[in-house]
C-alpha cells in the first residue's frame, strides 16, 4: 500500500514539473501536453455539432469567414478559389439554401446586418482584381448593393475612402460601421462611419502602444457600447469607447503564445470567445462587468485537431451556437452550447 501511494504521488509530481516546466521553458511538446491536462479540468462550455451541415461537400473552396443572421436564421459562408461560388448560405439547420459569386475577388471577413426590413450581407475583399480592396454590401441572394473603399486600388486615403487588405467589419443596428482596415497590408486602422459612410473617428497608426495596431483582424461590440479589437500582431485586445473613440484598456496577459484572430461575445454576454488561429485553439474569457474592461481570464477551451486554423468566427444571437471558418480543414464547424 505503501508503494502504491509513493508511485501516484510521485506521477503528480512529474505531473505538475510537466506543467511548470511548459509554462516557463517554453518547449513546444511539454507545452502541448500541458494544455490537454489542463484542458480537462476546464469547464466545458460547447460540444461540436457533428450533423452540420447536412451537405459539407458544399465547402469546395478554403473557408476564410462566417455571418449568422439570427434574426432570420442564416448562416453565410465565404471561401476563396478558382471557379468556386465564393458565397454559400446555409440554415442554422444545416441545410443548403444557395450560393453566389458576383463580385467577389478574394473575401476575408463578412458580417450580416438584417432587420426587420432589410436582409444583408458585408464582405471584406483582399483581392487583387477589379473589385478588391473594397467592402461591399450585398443582399441575400448577392445582388451589389454598395461598394466602400476605391475598387481595384489600395491604399491609404481618406477621402477618397481606400483600404488594404481590409480584415472585418461590424455593422450597428443603427447602420454605424466599425471597420478594422487591415491584414498586412499598408494600413493598421479602427475606422467609424456614419450610416450615411461620413467619418466619425479613427485610429490609424501602427505601433504597441495604447490605440496603435499590428494587424488589427476583427472587431466586436459589447452590449455597453465598447468596441473590442482583435489586435493580433499585438497579441492583444484592444477596447475604445464607440461614441468617442476613447482607448479604454487592452488585454494582454491571455494571449501570450499568439494573438488572437477573432473576437465575439455569447448573447448572454457571458463570455468573450476568441480564435487562435495558430494554435487552433478557441478560449471562451470571462466578460467582464457591463461597462468595464476588467482582466482578461480564461474559464474554458477548445483544443482543435493540428492544422484546423480557425480564422474567424460568429454566433448565433437566438441559440448562441458558435460557427468557425476554418482555413486548414476548409470547413465551417457549428459548435452548441450544452446549457442549450
Amino acid at each position: 500500500m505503501a508503494r502504491f501511494w509513493f508511485c501516484a504521488a510521485g506521477a503528480v509530481f512529474f505531473l505538475a514539473f510537466l506543467v511548470l516546466h511548459s509554462r516557463f521553458c517554453g518547449s513546444p511538446v511539454l507545452r502541448e501536453f500541458a494544455f490537454q491536462i489542463s484542458w480537462k479540468t476546464e469547464e466545458i462550455l460547447y460540444r461540436l455539432d457533428v450533423s452540420w451541415p447536412e451537405h459539407s461537400e458544399y465547402f469546395t473552396g478554403t473557408t476564410f469567414c462566417v455571418a449568422v443572421d439570427s434574426l432570420n436564421g442564416l448562416v453565410y459562408i465565404a471561401q476563396r478559389g478558382d471557379n468556386i461560388q465564393k458565397v454559400l448560405v446555409f440554415t442554422e439547420d444545416g441545410y443548403f439554401l444557395r450560393s453566389w459569386n458576383y463580385t467577389v475577388d478574394t473575401p476575408h471577413g463578412m458580417f450580416a446586418a438584417s432587420t426587420l426590413h432589410e436582409q444583408s450581407v458585408w464582405i471584406t475583399d483582399v483581392g487583387s482584381g477589379s473589385y478588391g480592396h473594397t467592402i461591399k454590401k450585398y443582399n441575400s441572394y448577392g445582388d451589389l448593393v454598395q461598394v466602400l473603399g476605391t475598387p481595384g486600388k489600395k491604399g491609404t486615403g481618406l477621402n477618397p475612402l481606400q483600404f488594404d487588405n481590409p480584415a472585418e467589419l461590424y455593422v450597428e443596428d443603427t447602420g454605424d460601421i466599425y471597420i478594422v482596415d487591415g491584414d498586412g497590408g499598408l494600413n493598421n486602422r479602427l475606422i467609424k462611419l456614419s450610416q450615411d459612410f461620413m467619418m466619425l473617428w479613427l485610429h490609424g497608426e501602427n505601433g504597441t502602444g495604447p490605440a496603435k495596431f499590428n494587424i488589427p483582424h476583427s472587431v466586436t461590440l459589447d452590449s455597453a457600447g465598447q468596441v473590442w479589437v482583435a489586435d493580433r500582431g499585438n497579441k492583444r485586445i484592444q477596447v475604445f469607447d464607440k461614441d468617442s473613440g476613447e482607448w479604454l484598456g487592452a488585454w494582454s496577459n491571455c494571449f501570450t503564445e499568439e494573438g488572437p484572430s477573432s473576437v465575439r461575445f455569447t448573447p448572454d454576454g457571458k463570455y468573450v470567445i476568441v480564435a487562435q488561429l495558430n494554435l487552433s485553439r478557441l478560449l471562451f474569457v470571462a466578460a467582464p462587468p457591463v461597462g468595464s474592461i476588467g482582466s482578461c481570464s480564461v474559464v474554458s477551451s477548445i483544443q482543435l485537431a493540428d492544422q484546423v486554423l480557425p480564422h474567424l468566427l460568429d454566433v448565433s444571437g437566438k441559440t448562441g451556437a458558435i460557427y468557425v471558418a476554418e482555413i486548414g480543414a476548409k470547413q465551417v464547424q457549428k459548435y452548441v452550447p450544452l446549457n442549450g
